[in-house]
């Protein structure tokens, strides 16, 4: 059976009394959604940096002495260590998440006129961080915290980079390099 436009409406107008949740399953039950209704990307990605999984995620592979030397500079240097790199987003997108160890040293990662930059390895091409117009860039800002994941989404129009890609990530003067995309 299929609600009438009142019935999903008066749904809509009760979501405080019983939870938002409840309201889009009403909603998406009834056969329709109400786009204000539905949590943002933002805020989505605000909460899974605030609750990291119960399962933690797949710590980035280091095969070689390079690479060792790599992971302890980032966490000297710069107070990180990377957690993964995956495409998302039907792979439009690169998922780059890194945990902080050492606040003080990663807020240069956090400044906001610090523009990241992702560059495919194989053909040298550089991927920007999308900026919407409402929620701004795709990336964390805020204050670091010791031992929270931040994440930051790269675009991936046109399908450039693939599973098991190389690629290097720079933020200001940090970057990581041969970064194997999962």
């Amino acid at each position: 059976m299929k609600a009438n436009s009142n019935d999903i409406f008066k749904l809509a107008r009760r979501r405080v009394a019983f939870g938002a949740a409840a309201a889009v399953a009403a909603l998406l039950t009834a056969g329709a959604v109400v786009a204000d209704d539905l949590p943002t990307l933002a805020d989505v990605a605000r909460v899974r940096a605030d609750n990291p999984p119960a399962v933690a995620a797949t710590e980035a592979t280091v095969d070689t002495a390079d690479s060792q030397d790599q992971v302890a500079m980032m966490a000297d240097t710069w107070g990180i260590e990377v957690t993964s790199i995956r495409l998302t987003a039907n792979d439009h997108m690169i998922d780059f998440r890194y945990r902080v160890l050492d606040s003080d040293k990663a807020a240069d990662l956090f400044v906001r006129q610090t523009k990241p930059a992702l560059v495919h390895q194989e053909t040298g091409k550089v991927l920007a961080v999308p900026e919407t117009a409402k929620i701004g860039p795709l990336r964390n800002s805020n204050q670091p915290q010791n031992g929270k994941i931040y994440w930051m989404f790269f675009g991936n129009a046109g399908g450039l980079v693939h599973h098991g890609d190389e690629v290097t990530v720079s933020i200001g003067d940090f970057t990581a390099e041969n970064l194997i995309v999962e």
